[in-house]
């Protein structure tokens, strides 16, 4: 017999389907993150970035990625983290956000990962050294624990707008 708080949902269904994640898994300052995959456009080695005067201090600068300037953010002055030189570890990737592309520096990519959507929690108040409004979630694996990031809300609109004018600036 089901109790009041069950009613309605079939919790005792092991073999009902419960809805996946696909994520890409990435490190930023050892604290591991991750994006929905269907966001990543592409993931590249460290290029060329170039450097755009007046722009905005996360900025780092923009790539020439087939023909497209985009704009390039460093994720550890985004999240106010202690900087660190890029090595060959360090990655660009590369999303699309509100219809617009941006990419984005970080430590290490790590793996595509596939989880429940049941082991994500909402964030808590003081998770990491980032702001929790930029947390969608937090993943609760066996051995540890991803920060899931909600990228419209990190690249916000007006965000998004300077980004994309440091691009024009660039391509002029």
């Amino acid at each position: 017999m089901k109790n009041e708080l069950d009613a309605g949902t079939d919790t005792c269904n092991e073999n009902a389907p419960t809805e996946q994640l696909q994520l890409v898994t990435f490190e930023v300052a050892d604290e591991e993150f991750a994006i929905d995959i269907l966001a990543v456009q592409e993931i590249n080695r460290m290029m060329q970035i170039t450097r755009v005067p007046k722009s905005p201090v996360e900025v780092e600068g923009v790539i020439n990625l087939r023909g497209r300037i985009i704009p390039v953010i460093d994720l550890r002055r985004l999240f106010a983290m202690e900087e660190k030189a890029c090595d060959d570890d360090s990655r660009i990737v590369v999303v699309e956000v509100s219809g617009r592309v941006i990419g984005f520096i970080v430590d290490r990519v790590h793996e595509v990962l596939r989880i429940d959507a049941s082991v994500v929690e909402a964030p808590p108040s003081m998770i990491s050294t980032i702001k929790s409004d930029y947390i969608a979630g937090v993943g609760k694996l066996d051995d540890r624990l991803l920060i899931m990031l909600d990228l419209d809300r990190l690249f916000s609109e007006a965000f998004m707008q300077a980004a994309g004018k440091v691009a024009e600036q660039a391509s002029v």
